[in-house]
């Protein structure tokens, strides 16, 4: 009969093993940083910016190259290298990035500003009192991005001040960006303000408008929408579809559920899409068994929405072993 193992004994076989992992774990860490800072040093000296961008994604050391470009930013005075540093620190989405890209709102370079105003969106940042002035700056980009970032703050007291800011805007492309950032602002009181801009002689301010309606849950952008949606041109009711971006799935559902059964398989696959980021799980799992079940002129199509998904394999794996139609 084995002698029972003792638990101090056990203790001592197991934490030289531990300390084994812990310190393979580091170096591994370790390793990557210094990729990281590498990859940096190579934006300095004049590397490609989406290469860069998907390297540090790869290596998932983004706060740690946020740290790096802020270091690098302080020394940089070339005008090329300083918009590619934040070109760079602006797509990399991590809260480490957030006070530099604030104080760059401010810079002198537009270039730069519009790409902190850029950083700042995609962080969906509250940092809305550096992005006010930035509604009437000299650089059409700046406004354009200042005015979705201001959206993405999700704050409802942007409302207001964006419809201003778009009935005072000349420039289509940016009033339209205004006008849809005022429903992701979500300040429903605005949908009034909105409505008036349904009647515009502009199609892309029309559009713009409904698409903000649309994002604050009005009757008056579904309605619009639903008219392109009924269109037999199927561009058109692409369109319509389009207009669903941003919108809640409960919102959006009595419109799109019944596209998932479209002939045009694009429309469905997309419907599905839109469901699926506006919170109804379910939708993943349709786009991936409507793909697996898909003819292969067909397959490509829903492959594009799992694309912009950013789908991975273990996840998609995981979808078909539960619908029991892969091992």
């Amino acid at each position: 009969m084995r002698p029972p193992v003792r638990p101090a004994l056990l203790l001592a076989l197991l934490l030289p093993l531990l300390a084994l992992s812990a310190s393979s774990s580091a170096q591994k860490r370790g390793e990557r940083r210094n990729q990281a800072s590498q990859v940096v040093d190579g934006v300095v000296a004049g590397g490609a910016v989406p290469a860069a961008i998907s390297r540090l994604r790869y290596l998932r050391e983004e706060a740690h190259a946020a740290d790096a470009i802020s270091l690098a930013l302080r020394k940089a005075v070339d005008e090329r290298v300083r918009r590619n540093l934040v070109a760079v620190l602006a797509a990399l989405e991590t809260r480490n990035a957030e006070g530099t890209l604030t104080r760059l709102a401010s810079d002198d370079d537009s270039a730069v500003r519009m790409y902190a105003a850029q950083g700042l969106a995609r962080l969906k940042s509250r940092n809305t009192q550096v992005l006010l002035p930035l509604l009437t700056d000299k650089s059409s980009g700046v406004r354009k991005e200042a005015a979705r970032a201001l959206g993405a703050s999700r704050n409802p007291k942007m409302g207001g001040t964006l419809v201003k800011a778009a009935k005072a805007e000349k420039e289509l492309e940016v009033r339209a960006v205004m006008l849809a950032a005022v429903g992701d602002a979500g300040d429903a009181k605005q949908a009034p303000a909105l409505k008036e801009f349904l009647a515009s002689d502009s199609e892309s301010t029309r559009f713009a408008a409904a698409r903000g309606l649309c994002r604050l849950g009005s009757q008056d952008g579904f309605a619009f929408a639903g008219k392109l949606l009924g269109s037999e041109d199927r561009f058109v009711r692409r369109q319509g579809l389009e207009l669903y971006e941003g919108v809640a799935a409960k919102k959006a559902a009595p419109a799109l559920k019944p596209l998932l059964e479209d002939k045009d398989r694009a429309l469905a696959a997309g419907a599905a899409r839109i469901l699926y980021q506006g919170g109804e799980a379910a939708m993943l799992d349709w786009l991936v068994l409507a793909s697996w079940n898909a003819k292969a002129d067909e397959k490509l199509t829903y492959e594009k929405e799992l694309e912009t998904l950013q789908l991975q394999d273990d996840r998609r794996k995981a979808i078909l072993r539960k619908a029991g139609v892969a091992p």
